[in-house]
This record gives structure tokens, sequence and C-alpha cells, in this order.
């Protein structure tokens, strides 16, 4: 999902600030309710462990640029289901400006456009989640059905952001529409293996019980109607 240099530039790369701005005050005000409701430590711990995750995921896992983007592996949803959407969201915005920092300096100036489209979709998938999932379910609990609804939505609303920023900076061109639908054939690809691994984690969780009441995992994970 990182939009390749040079798709979005000039003067229309402030639209990708704009978004951002928008997308981190939320995700903000989501930390702030988290932290008052959960303990500040509880969201700190997730939000440390979160960023672990995501650059592990950007950095060390395979990822392949595909038309107009790369195809990364992200675990959105597990990050939802084991930390909570505020940790999740929190984990991606520091993973991604960890690894630009440090790794891809060259990413940086798309760190607006990027960040809109893995918070965005992290954001639907929240929301999707309360409407799916029963309150009297833990996460530990779901279904393979319902982690594939969730890695669905997540997925999709990556690809459809990728389309936006590049048909917005590049235009409807034959390349440019062979480029995003090369990136969205290969992206959504990942579905076949997200909702295996969010329930490989979810079984891991149940046999570490010790984890119940922890403040490193999202309480709903294994209590429910929390």
């Amino acid at each position: 999902m990182h939009i390749e240099p040079g798709v979005v530039s000039g003067a229309k790369i402030v639209l990708g600030y704009a978004t951002a701005a928008g997308s981190l005050g939320f995700a903000a005000k989501l930390a702030f309710e988290t932290a008052k409701k959960d303990g500040a430590v509880s969201m700190l711990l997730r939000s440390i462990l979160a960023t672990a995750v995501v650059f592990f995921c950007f950095e060390v896992l395979p990822h392949h640029p595909i038309g107009v983007s790369e195809v990364h592996l992200i675990l959105g949803s597990t990050l939802l289901l084991i930390f909570g959407v505020a940790p999740a969201a929190v984990g991606l915005a520091a993973g991604l400006l960890i690894q630009g920092v440090f790794f891809a300096p060259f990413d940086l100036p798309q760190y607006g456009i990027n960040i809109t489209t893995l918070l965005v979709p992290l954001f639907a998938m929240s929301m999707l989640a309360k409407r799916i999932i029963p309150q009297e379910t833990a996460y530990k609990d779901i279904r393979y059905s319902q982690a594939l609804k969730l890695s669905t939505a997540y997925q999709g609303g990556i690809v459809t952001w990728v389309a936006f920023w590049a048909l917005y900076g590049q235009g409807f061109g034959a390349e440019n529409l062979a480029n995003v639908a090369s990136f969205g054939a290969a992206y959504m690809m990942v579905i076949i293996v997200e909702p295996l691994v969010d329930l490989g984690v979810l079984a891991a969780a149940k046999m570490l019980h010790v984890l119940k009441g922890s403040a490193i995992v999202e309480k709903r994970l294994y209590s429910a109607g929390v």
C-alpha cells in the first residue's frame, strides 16, 4: 500500500496532508478515550506492541512493488482484534513513520497519503466489527466467516484508497488503469492469508490464559460485552 513516489506529486500531494490530518486527529481522539477507559499504561503498551508488529510487517516480511504501489501483509484485522482500534491506529502511524525515517526516506513525502490509506479502512473495519461480532462474543471466539469479513473490508478499503490516489495523481489513462488493476488483484490475495493468521493468533490467545486481564491486549479479546 506504499504509493510509489511520483504517483501523486506537486500541489496534488497537499490533499494527502489534509486527509492525514483528519485521520490522525481521529486516531488521537480514540487514543485519548481508550486511555481514559483502559488506563494510559495499557494504551501505551498496546501501542508499542502494535508498532513493533507493523514495523515487522513493513520491513521484515516480503513486500513487492506491483503497479502503483507495494503489496504488504499488514495484518490490520489482527491488530484490531488483539490490541484494539486505537493502539492499532497508533501502531500503524508510528510503524510507518519509523520505517520512512530510518529505512525508506523516499516514502516520507507520501506519508500523508499512505497513513490515510491505512487508517480510514481501519476505522471502517472497527465499525463493521461492532455490527458482525455480537456483544456476547469475545474476540478469541470469532468464526472464520467473521474474520474473513473483517479482512475483506480492510484490504478492500486499502485497494480503494490506493486506486483513488493513483487516479487522482495520474488520471484515467490506459497504462495507469492497468497498473491500478494489477495492484488491486495482487493485494486482494492477502485476503486468503489474513483470516488464517487472525484465527491462528486467536487460537494461541485461547491457550495463553495468563493474558486475560492483561494490560497488553484488548479487553474484548477475552471478555464479551466489554
